[in-house]
């Protein structure tokens, strides 16, 4: 943890220099959901009891079965009958094939699956010069990494506003409230249609637009690049996702867990991968997020900053390495 911490601390100031020191930062803090929130020790099983390491007849996984939609697909995943247990059937599928079969075909049916150590680090974003205006901060984001990247975009006196679309609250609210008063509180927040011209005529007027769902499903509220840039052309997007923004990685899921996993940020006990922490990928993809958006504010910068959970805990194990 010790060489984590450090990692975490030297981002951390790179963070606070791209603010012009407005934002104080606390690395342990930074990885904590919340102060009075309990969660388990790491290891086999994320703290949070939702994903765990499975070994495979060739490599490991780190499975997610945090929802319940995620369960009943993995009879269709494993290929084993509809009332076994989930975890048995896992392991059992798991002796019998490769971590990358598996992963794969846990990528086809959408489900938060990744292979331990799959990812590769950030790269660095490919942005445009564009006109320096004065704008909002559009925070379309939830659960975590999303959300912590507006706060702390909000902290540097940047106006943030959260939007939800009417049927689909960020559910961080619920689950855990004491974070949300972290990640959200120094927000604006409005509901509205995330498919109508409200949004969009915000959009246009906005010097920053941060979002954490996938590119296929904003497509679908016409919040697509096409779209977008052309009615502000010098937005900057800030675009977390599990895994990519682009290509056949931006249609799988992945939460902090096993996007942690993938990017190999792990401890190895012999030759068996642990949890290190609580949904890591979250809370340092925020970290990355927000500073690669100042520095791109500063730069008089424009375009998507493609940031990912797993690539994002793949550049933190590699600079722990």
């Amino acid at each position: 943890m010790t060489a984590l911490l450090d990692a975490v601390a030297a981002a951390g100031e790179r963070l606070v220099a791209a603010s012009a020191g407005r934002i104080v930062f606390d690395p342990r803090r930074a990885l904590s959901r919340h102060d009075d929130l309990t969660l388990a020790e790491p290891g086999e099983w994320s703290p949070n009891r939702h994903c765990r390491m499975v070994k495979c007849r060739k490599g490991w996984l780190a499975v997610s079965l945090a929802r319940e939609e995620d369960r009943q697909l993995v009879p269709a995943w494993t290929g084993t009958a509809l009332d076994d247990e989930p975890w048995q059937a896992i392991r059992d599928a798991a002796d019998a094939r490769t971590a990358g079969e598996m992963a794969a075909a846990a990528a086809e049916l959408h489900m938060p699956v990744a292979r331990v150590g799959e990812a590769e680090p950030l790269a660095a974003p490919a942005l445009q010069p564009c006109q320096a205006k004065d704008g909002i901060v559009l925070d379309l984001s939830a659960l975590w990494a999303g959300p912590y990247c507006g706060a702390l975009l909000a902290e540097t006196g940047l106006g943030l506003v959260k939007v939800e679309g009417d049927g689909r609250p960020d559910p961080t609210r619920r689950h855990t409230p004491g974070l949300d008063a972290r990640l959200n509180g120094n927000k604006r927040h409005l509901r509205m249609a995330l498919e109508g011209p409200e949004l969009l005529a915000m959009i246009g007027e906005a010097r920053v637009l941060i979002t954490s769902a996938r590119p296929h499903a904003l497509a679908r509220l016409r919040l697509d690049e096409e779209h977008l840039f052309r009615i502000n052309p010098d937005l900057l997007w800030v675009a977390i996702t599990a895994h990519g923004w682009r290509g056949e990685a931006a249609m799988r899921v992945g939460f902090g867990d096993d996007c942690a996993a993938a990017g190999g940020l792990v401890r190895w006990d012999e030759e068996r991968p642990l949890f290190v922490g609580d949904a890591l990928a979250d809370p340092l993809t925020g970290l990355t997020a927000a500073t690669l958006a100042l520095e791109a504010l500063a730069g008089q910068q424009g375009g998507v900053i493609d940031v990912s959970l797993a690539r994002t805990a793949a550049t933190f194990a590699k600079a722990m390495a």
